[in-house]
């Protein structure tokens, strides 16, 4: 193996430490600076795995030979763009942007230089494991509740962009078709963020998806039911189950897997593959991530004006 590279985290939050930690595990890579515009939370996210902490970014990206962008979701985009401008190839965490506008000009960016853009929709390496990914039917209607109760974390975005495009991006991985409709129904914070959110989305092959959100509730609670012609999938996300009455043989033991015991570590793994040339691509990409995206916020939209 040749030498390793050196990783950076944008973000000292709850989640750029998990990045950070990924990078000081994983082969080929070692955590080598972590950038915030706290220097006490760079430097505690980043010593403790041999790092340092910076608070510029032209200094950080100097540092660095990939960039993991784990900071609030409406700085993605600008920072994303800093460090693929530096020719620093990005993990970028979900959403890939706040607009769908910002989201391709990350995508161009990353074009014009020859860069990998990976984004932290991890679940899909869930989905991966379980086997649902190679089903050889199109779904007709899946169900998705994803429920936590209150926090202070992704307050800059709606629980639709926070929580729910996790299930967009599941749907989306498992139905060749386009969403052609979406109608939502929520309820707004005391600061005017969609915490509370339901919606329905129909696509052009009849496909059906019912995504259900929330960010009050008294429990975290996160499961899926995924209908195909020929039977059922029920998985229970928090549990690490499923239950298939379908013909087709899935993975029981996913959760022992290492996809299924560290989902975010097998997401940034295969985005250090992908910019090593071992793998074609993440196990996200720009395109699919944008797709996400563009659906979130016909489905916000949708909220706001339901009729």
């Amino acid at each position: 193996m040749g030498e390793s590279l050196r990783g950076g985290v944008i973000g000292a939050g709850v989640f750029g430490g998990y990045h950070a930690r990924q990078y000081a595990r994983l082969p080929g890579v070692v955590l080598s600076a972590v950038l915030d515009t706290h220097p006490d939370r760079a430097a505690a996210v980043a010593m403790p795995w041999g790092g340092r902490g910076f608070t510029d970014m032209a200094e950080f990206l100097d540092a660095v030979d990939v960039v993991t962008v784990a900071s609030p979701a409406t700085f993605h985009a600008e920072q994303a763009l800093a460090a693929l401008a530096a020719g620093k190839s990005v993990y970028i965490e979900k959403p890939i942007a706040t607009t769908v506008a910002d989201g391709e000009r990350v995508r161009a960016a990353a074009a014009a230089k020859g860069l990998v853009v990976a984004c932290g929709h991890q679940e899909r390496v869930m989905f991966q494991a379980i086997g649902l990914l190679d089903v050889p039917e199109q779904p007709l209607l899946l169900e998705a509740l994803r429920h936590g109760p209150p926090s202070e974390r992704s307050r800059d975005v709606s629980a639709v962009l926070d929580l729910m495009v996790h299930d967009i991006d599941l749907a989306l991985s498992i139905s060749a078709a386009d969403a052609v409709t979406a109608e939502g129904e929520g309820r707004l914070s005391d600061d005017g963020v969609w915490d509370v959110a339901r919606a329905e989305v129909s696509f052009e092959d009849g496909f059906s998806a019912i995504f259900d959100v929330s960010r009050q509730a008294p429990e975290r609670k996160r499961t899926m039911k995924v209908v195909y012609p020929s039977g059922e999938v029920e998985i229970d996300f928090m549990a690490r189950t499923f239950r298939n009455t379908t013909p087709f043989i899935l993975n029981a033991g996913f959760a022992d897997t290492p996809a299924g015991t560290d989902p975010l570590g097998a997401s940034v793994e295969g985005f250090l593959k992908a910019v090593r040339g071992e793998a074609p691509r993440p196990v996200v990409t720009a395109d699919e991530a944008i797709r996400a995206l563009d659906l979130a916020l016909a489905i916000e939209q949708a909220l706001a004006d339901p009729g």
